[in-house]
């Protein structure tokens, strides 16, 4: 098993510097004999079914024996979130795509058989899924344990080998799951390395680099990879559009809207950013938000309720509230009592009237509790407004009405959509999960992962007869009679 598991360092004193430094470059020359160890398993013989089913079995038990301990370093690293949304939001994803996958993988590892085409009677061709070797996972902070597993879990169905590189701002729960998968794993198949800067990670020559975070990071850790011709998959964010239509029940789509919106205290890539609302119900709208937020959490000091990440990110949302307030916005407060506890990094869940595009909060990926809503007129103008922006991760739209649903389908892009509620297309096993352009490239979850993850390998047998070979030179009266039956045949 895993022998470089490393303890937390000492921070208690200013030789703080020092430890650090010397954390890193242990972690450094740990990963480069990870790496080695790993790309030399990866040119033998593929895993076996068997090898397979074992290591998702392994990360199974992990989650189901340690679920406690997990939720309690996610806590620790969030300054506070519930051990509910960490089970509800990581754990139970994990486990049913882990079940699904292990259900399926017989199936998915089975050779394709494929059309053959022209003058080859006889011949045959396959497709056969075969591991691309090594795959580098950066997960991001605002679900950690979903979104290092998550694509781990496919790229492990697929017969690869995987290291984890974990957000600076997940450092307990990193430092926990480096130790519980160095227990079960060897380093040859999966690995997770504490301390290991992003820098070091993206410059090795991966098979496949997944990367989830921000658009902008997304550009550089892409251009990293390009240097080693390494396929990417990125998942990216965005700003996520809500659409409610006039016919909608409108307390259940505020209802379904915002348990999707202060999961995490908004801190979602896949979060509802901002919701268009028929004009003639927008006070109906706020009057209705402020009683479900206030059913749901009495304060801001309710631990049910997340607190954000850090203070850099505290500090970001608060001025981009403010910056709308400054620019003409109404921002409306859902829930009694004080509006922030600087000391738990926590703000109270605001809705934002009036936004214009000048604003912060219409330009940049919110990730925080602030919902702009804006009125419409009509569904075509919703329409050109989103394609008028870069194409978001996930559009929702809340409608009975099929010519509104296929409106919004038919006429704008998205990495996925959701209809009459948010978020859940994420939790379906057999849908793939992915961005398009500024919301990222490439797919996994189920079938579409296990195939993100190989190459999908062509073969050729040839017949023991070859009528290729009437074709060859001399060319003369057999080419053109060959020629000209082959322009004739239905080909498929």
């Amino acid at each position: 098993m895993n022998q470089h598991v490393m303890s937390e360092p000492d921070m208690s004193n200013l030789a703080m510097d020092q430890t650090v430094v010397s954390t890193t470059l242990e972690s450094v020359n740990q990963l480069q004999e990870i790496f080695k160890l790993q790309r030399s398993a990866s040119r033998q013989p593929p895993l076996s079914l068997k090898s397979r089913l074992e290591s998702l079995h392994k990360l199974e038990q992990i989650l189901i024996t340690h679920q406690d301990d997990i939720a309690g370093a996610i806590n620790k690293d969030f300054g506070n979130r519930s051990s509910q949304e960490t089970l509800m939001l990581e754990i139970f994803g994990l486990l049913g795509g882990i079940k699904y996958s292990r259900k399926m993988l017989k199936k998915w590892m089975k050779p394709q058989k494929r059309h053959v085409g022209l003058s080859f009677f006889g011949a045959k061709n396959t497709v056969v899924p075969q591991p691309k070797g090594v795959v580098g996972i950066i997960s991001p902070w605002n679900y950690p344990l979903f979104l290092a597993l998550s694509p781990c879990i496919s790229a492990l169905g697929a017969g690869n080998r995987c290291v984890i590189k974990m957000a600076s701002n997940s450092q307990h729960l990193c430092r926990l799951l480096a130790k519980l998968v160095g227990e079960q794993f060897n380093d040859d198949v999966l690995a997770i390395i504490p301390g290991v800067s992003a820098n070091d990670f993206n410059e090795l020559d991966w098979d496949h680099l997944v990367f989830t975070g921000s658009s902008g990071v997304g550009k550089k850790v892409m251009t990293a990879a390009a240097k080693n011709l390494t396929p990417v998959t990125l998942e990216l964010g965005g700003k996520s559009p809500t659409i409610i239509t006039n016919d909608y029940n409108l307390k259940k789509a505020v209802s379904r809207v915002l348990f999707a919106k202060l999961l995490n205290a908004g801190q979602t890539c896949v979060a509802p950013d901002h919701i268009y609302i028929p004009r003639n119900k927008v006070a109906e709208f706020v009057k209705i938000a402020k009683e479900i937020v206030s059913s749901r959490y009495k304060d801001i000091t309710n631990t049910d309720y997340t607190a954000i990440i850090d203070e850099k990110a505290y500090t970001r949302i608060k001025e981009t509230r403010q910056d709308a307030i400054a620019r003409g916005a109404e921002v409306i407060n859902l829930l009694n009592g004080v509006e922030f506890n600087d000391e738990k990094r926590k703000m109270s869940p605001h809705l934002v009237l009036n936004s214009t595009e000048d604003m912060l909060i219409m330009q940049e990926e919110i990730f925080g509790p602030l919902l702009p809503v804006i009125a419409y007129d009509n569904l075509e103008d919703v329409v050109d407004k989103i394609n008028q922006g870069d194409r978001p991760l996930a559009i929702y739209i809340y409608s009975d009405n099929k010519v509104s649903q296929q409106c919004v389908i038919n006429n704008t892009m998205s990495g996925g959509i959701c209809i009459n509620d948010s978020m859940l297309h994420v939790a379906q096993h057999d849908l793939p999960f992915g961005g398009i352009g500024n919301s990222g490239m490439g797919h996994y979850h189920g079938q579409d992962g296990f195939t993100e993850f190989s190459k999908l390998r062509p073969i050729f047998k040839q017949a023991k007869l070859s009528l290729v070979l009437l074709m060859a030179p001399p060319y003369g009266k057999t080419f053109q009679r060959m020629t000209k039956s082959i322009l004739q045949w239905k080909l498929y």
